[in-house]
């Protein structure tokens, strides 16, 4: 038997965590209910069963009276027998409300128990934010989608407005994604060569115009690069290739949603080990990751 409900709470959260068979509910209409209160009263019946009495418009209320209950019950009752007859004709109405009431009970629950199902729905889309996660990345590939990398950091997604571009943040994140504590993010300009590998842009004196002259195919520009060190001897396997291909995959995602356009990001993955060892059945290596000449 149930203790204590608070004022404020739904029947359908409390449904939501019972089994089907240890309860019943009674839906009383919406003049039963007052400001707050959803469920009116509850009490156990003689079966063990939690019965609830819900201030709640069921199919009777949404039907119209006269289906039910003569329209006419209460005219022409003479003045003497106004208060014997209107009690009378009173009970009556109340006794065929009851009745209707039970008649509709089965639909009345099978509904609530949709709405039940409902709203365990939307708590489930609603926690973590996953309806928001799935609106920001409608436009990932099965490709991305299915990237381990890429599966950690959707969470992060409804707060990519306040992570992008803060190092600090994006540390924290990439902590949390990748499993290393002490992974950090470094922060530097690098000049970069800029080449168009198809020219567009030649131009030859005799065709210059002004605003359309452009000299050469390359230029230098400095670009805010970020580095990570990174390495994990758990991914150092047989499937270490595959893992290069999910972490660049994955290099590609952060950048689109973390970083400004105009940053690049750049992780290296390499370990300080002897500058030569030999591969076996137990320990793989592969040279300029975890080994060198």
């Amino acid at each position: 038997m149930i203790k204590f409900l608070p004022d404020d709470i739904n029947i359908e959260d409390i449904l939501s965590y019972l089994p089907k068979e240890s309860y019943r509910v009674s839906v009383n209409g919406l003049h039963k209910r007052n400001s707050y209160k959803d469920i009116i009263n509850y009490e156990e019946t003689p079966d063990g069963k939690t019965e609830f009495h819900v201030g709640r418009n069921g199919l009777y209320n949404s039907l119209p009276e006269y289906m039910f209950h003569p329209i006419n019950r209460f005219d022409n009752i003479p003045e003497r027998e106004r208060k014997e007859r209107f009690a009378e004709e009173y009970a009556k109405q109340e006794l065929e409300k009851e009745n209707a009431h039970k008649f509709f009970s089965p639909i009345d629950v099978l509904l609530l128990d949709l709405k039940t199902k409902v709203k365990e729905k939307i708590n489930q889309l609603s926690s973590d934010n996953i309806f928001i996660q799935n609106i920001i990345g409608d436009t990932l590939t099965e490709k991305e989608k299915s990237n381990r990398f890429i599966q950690r950091t959707i969470p992060f997604l409804p707060n990519c407005k306040r992570i992008r571009g803060n190092k600090t943040l994006i540390t924290f994140m990439l902590r949390k994604v990748l499993f290393e504590e002490g992974l950090s993010l470094n922060k530097e300009n690098i000049v970069s060569e800029i080449h168009d590998k198809e020219p567009q842009y030649n131009s030859k004196i005799e065709d210059f115009q002004l605003n359309s002259m452009y000299l050469g195919n390359e230029f230098s520009e400095n670009i805010m690069t970020f580095t990570i060190n990174y390495w994990s001897d758990e991914e150092c396997s047989e499937h270490f290739n595959l893992f290069l291909e999910e972490l660049e995959i994955y290099r590609l995602f952060i950048k689109d949603y973390f970083f400004s356009i105009e940053d690049e990001l750049c992780f290296h993955i390499n370990s300080d080990y002897p500058t030569l060892r030999l591969a076996d059945d137990i320990i793989y290596n592969y040279l300029n990751y975890n080994t060198n000449l």
